[in-house]
């Protein structure tokens, strides 16, 4: 199985030893994106969670524009949060980034992500745009 590695620029996760996503068999497997901004450092103030989960939504749209598809082609997400108390401002973000058929969902509160400032993380399996 053919498969390749998308780069985004900037792309913060390089030094990490991982890709922002991976093309293969007319998917892209996007790994997990908070909420960072073009340098690598989460947004916001402390504890903004809004701020990090849209841009969280903005750094998906990246990756998977990068691997040729878009958020109409996600099928399946899941959603990491460091506190289920934020389970309604998903909702609503759902409701911004996604349109209908609204894409499988998982949503998982874990006690840490990367940095202990995150409080986000999605990752996806979209549809190449032009593969279907």
């Amino acid at each position: 199985m053919k498969h390749e590695q998308i780069h985004t620029q900037p792309d913060p996760y390089a030094p990490f030893l991982l890709s922002q996503a991976i093309r293969a068999c007319g998917l892209v497997y996007v790994s997990g994106q908070a909420g960072y901004g073009d340098d690598g450092k989460i947004i916001g103030a402390e504890g903004d969670f809004a701020a990090q989960a849209d841009q969280a939504f903005r750094n998906l749209q990246r990756a998977l524009q990068a691997g040729g598809s878009d958020l109409s082609h996600v099928i399946k997400v899941t959603i990491f949060l460091t506190s289920m108390s934020h389970f309604d401002k998903i909702v609503e973000l759902r409701r911004k980034w996604f349109t209908v058929p609204y894409p499988a969902d998982t949503i998982v509160e874990i006690s840490a992500l990367y940095t202990p400032e995150a409080m986000i993380e999605i990752e996806a399996i979209a549809a190449v745009a032009d593969a279907e």
